[in-house]
């Protein structure tokens, strides 16, 4: 498995920095808002006119892409830590490019475009790991656009659930257990294919022991599943 425990040393910095300073933080910058919506609940939505940033504080949060013909991509899985926002204003309120949607209840701060601007300013050592955060989930999409090109649906299947127990999964003793339950869709979203294929290939890997999964919760098996991605 690569490592993604990089992700959650930025994810726990940027909120230590926060919880530090808060009180210096809403002094200088009046517009953050400690926010909490439930489950299904959006932040934003595709199109709306938004220049504030999302700091999410607990929870996860899914970032979609609606296309031109009604089908929902499901870029990334965000999480506590984890800054979103447009760093671009070229205009007064710039429109989302994506929606993004609560998955479980997420608490988060709302920051307004130019208060965000002094927070970069004011603290460097804040400002490079939002740089850092952002960064990694730009490389995170990324890898996940070269999978989906150049890999069969198994081994998308395999890349996803592997990355998944990385951010989201706790020790158990098949491997990994997955702190928050996906939908065969969610997950097919996820990897770019069908639902049904996704499903028949979790059925087959569940049948060959390398995860188990109920409508509650998935566990894998990371050690079967490396060598499942080795094999040709």
């Amino acid at each position: 498995m690569s490592s993604s425990k990089h992700d959650h040393t930025t994810a726990g910095s940027l909120n230590s920095l926060l919880e530090w300073n808060l009180e210096q933080w809403q002094q200088a910058c009046p517009s953050i808002q400690e926010i909490e919506i439930p489950d299904k609940h959006f932040l934003y939505r595709q199109g709306e006119s938004c220049a504030g940033f999302f700091w999410i504080k607990a929870g996860i949060v899914k970032l979609t892409y609606l296309t031109a013909q009604g089908n929902e991509l499901t870029l990334t899985l965000l999480q506590s830590g984890d800054v979103i926002g447009q760093l671009q204003h070229g205009c007064a309120n710039p429109a989302m490019e994506e929606s993004a949607q609560a998955l479980g209840k997420v608490l988060f701060y709302r920051i307004e475009y130019e208060d965000f601007k002094k927070l970069i300013y004011r603290w460097p050592e804040w400002s490079w790991s939002v740089f850092k955060a952002m960064s990694n989930r730009q490389q995170q999409i990324e890898r996940k656009l070269r999978t989906i090109l150049t890999q069969p649906v198994d081994k998308r299947v395999i890349a996803t659930l592997l990355e998944l127990a990385q951010l989201f999964g706790t020790r158990c003793s098949h491997g990994y257990s997955l702190e928050i339950f996906l939908t065969q869709q969610e997950l097919a979203d996820l990897v770019g294919a069908s639902r049904s294929v996704v499903s028949t290939i979790m059925n087959e890997f569940r049948n060959r022991g390398i995860l188990n999964y109920t409508r509650e919760q998935i566990c894998i098996n990371d050690a079967a599943l490396i060598n499942a991605q080795l094999l040709d």
